[in-house]
């Protein structure tokens, strides 16, 4: 295998530097942190106003997220921010969770030194966290520790992949804790699952890491459809 750095994927998504890029960025962390609800209606001319940029890069990050799965575009009835039904979530979940909980043993198997340092920073930041916890810095954190496991796994295409299952549940995420609040009650579970799963990456045992990290993607599907 080609060697490959934390640092090609760290900084892969955040990397370009055109105006487009810069764009479709943006307007996709406004979709997946639901400041852009589902439904919402996208009009050039108002995106345009509101990011201070032209035409084309709007078209352009459209055109992207549409790909992604996040925007909805008809011909007739204009461009939108796609809706979420519960088939979205199981796919997306069924998906995710075999292919990342496989990702977080390869992590286990795979961890370097610099590695097991920045894994120990973030279980110390999990400590850190009251009880119970704040929904946005947690979620926040909960986004950089799958990006880690992502990356100490060091395989470009499996790091693909999972950013974009991860960005889909992510939204559905941000969306669900918004609706239905007393979802917010299993985010002590959310911290402890992170901090064991990182602790078993830590010791490279590939096994507890794979089986925490298993749960940890199905436990949120399960806790959405107990609720709808």
């Amino acid at each position: 295998m080609d060697a490959w750095t934390p640092e090609d994927a760290a900084g892969k998504a955040e990397a370009g530097s055109t105006l487009a890029e810069r764009t479709y960025l943006q307007l996709r962390e406004d979709i997946i942190t639901a400041k852009l609800v589902p439904g919402t209606p996208l009009r050039e001319s108002e995106l345009m106003r509101r990011l201070d940029v032209g035409r084309t890069p709007v078209r352009e990050a459209l055109l992207r997220l549409q790909r992604d799965g996040f925007v909805d575009v008809n011909g007739r009835r204009g461009t939108f921010v796609t809706n979420i039904d519960i088939s979205d979530l199981s796919a997306i979940y069924e998906a995710r969770a075999r292919i990342e909980s496989w990702a977080t043993r390869l992590a286990a198997e795979r961890l370097r030194e610099p590695e097991r340092r920045e894994a120990q920073g973030l279980l110390a930041e999990l400590a850190a966290f009251s009880s119970p916890p704040e929904r946005e810095p947690l979620l926040a954190l909960d986004r950089r520790i799958h990006r880690f496991i992502y990356r100490a796994a060091k395989n470009s295409y499996l790091y693909d992949t999972l950013d974009h299952y991860h960005n889909l549940s992510l939204r559905i995420l941000h969306v669900a804790t918004r609706r239905f609040p007393e979802l917010m009650l299993g985010l002590d579970a959310v911290l402890h699952e992170q901090t064991q799963m990182l602790e078993a990456v830590c010791r490279g045992d590939g096994e507890t890491a794979e089986r925490i990290a298993l749960h940890h993607v199905l436990s949120f599907e399960q806790d959405v459809r107990k609720i709808i």
